[in-house]
Parts: structure tokens; C-alpha cells; sequence
């Protein structure tokens, strides 16, 4: 199962989104402090709604201490920039792969894109590189939209219900 790692996010209601798609689809979410906020932020907490109990979060109290863990499980670390080799469309995932996901405002910094395994990016056709006005899109619409993919390749018969 893929894991979603977000770096040192920003604001509440993006991560408790993201929260919620994690919790849907039972995959892990790994928060690399320092936080925009605190873990107990109404904003956060109400935009996960009450699915919080079905979310694996972990938290790591700065990069190092995530990369140790990172290290003790193997797995590729998968950077989601603006500054990608290749869209997620043409990626194969992993079960292992580690989802990374840049602060809201900043995204990614330069030494950490440098210790990733890959980095993807979310082709735009409204983007700056191709004249539109678009820079981004909100981090929990990139978190879903990247993590259906991997779930999609890694499984490919939906479960019933879908």
C-alpha cells in the first residue's frame, strides 16, 4: 500500500482532507513536522470529519527522523513537484512507494527533491508552462488524484461497491 508523506503541511483543512481520502482508502499518513498547526486544530479535526480513528497517522518530528523510519521499511521516495522528470501518468507504483507531497506554499526544498528517488509532476493544461494561469493544484485534490492512480495500477479490480 503506497504511504502519503506530507512535508511539514501548512494549513488544517488540507490535511484533514487528505486525512479523509487516507482513511478511505486505508492508506498511511505520514506527517513530517514542523506543522503549520496543531494535531488538535478544529479546522484540521472538522475537515476529517469523524473518520480520524481509521486514519494510520504517524508523525515525525523533522526529516532526519522521518528518513530513519523510511529506511527500517525500504520503499521508494516518490516526490510530487513542480520540478518533475515525468508525469504520474506514466509511473509505474509500487506498494512501497512513499508519496511525497510539498508544503502548500513553498512546496518541496531543493535538498530534499535531491535525496528523492523520483520526482512526478501533475500535468496541467491550464498550467504557467503552457500560458495559463494556473501554478498548482490544492494539496489534497494532488494527494487524491495521485494516490487513485497508484491504487488503481496496484489493484485494478475495484472492490465491489465502486
Amino acid at each position: 500500500m503506497p504511504r502519503v508523506v506530507l512535508y511539514q503541511p501548512q494549513i488544517p483543512p488540507n490535511t484533514g482532507n487528505v486525512a479523509r481520502t487516507c482513511a478511505a482508502t486505508a492508506s498511511p499518513l505520514h506527517l513530517i513536522e514542523p506543522l503549520g498547526f496543531t494535531i488538535d486544530d478544529r479546522q484540521l479535526r472538522r475537515a476529517g470529519l469523524d473518520y480520524w480513528p481509521w486514519v494510520d497517522l504517524q508523525r515525525h518530528r523533522d526529516l532526519e527522523a522521518f528518513e530513519r523510519h523510511r529506511a527500517a521499511l525500504g520503499g521508494r521516495l516518490v516526490a510530487l513537484s513542480a520540478h518533475a522528470e515525468q508525469p504520474y501518468t506514466r509511473f509505474g507504483f509500487a506498494a512501497g512507494d512513499w508519496l511525497l507531497f510539498g508544503r502548500e506554499t513553498e512546496g518541496l526544498p531543493p535538498e530534499l527533491l535531491a535525496i528523492t528517488d523520483v520526482r512526478l509532476g501533475i500535468p496541467m493544461a491550464g498550467g504557467l508552462e503552457r500560458g495559463g494561469g494556473v501554478r498548482s493544484l490544492n494539496l489534497s485534490v494532488a494527494v487524491a488524484v495521485v494516490l487513485f492512480e497508484a491504487l488503481r495500477q496496484l489493484e485494478p479490480t475495484a472492490p465491489q461497491g465502486f
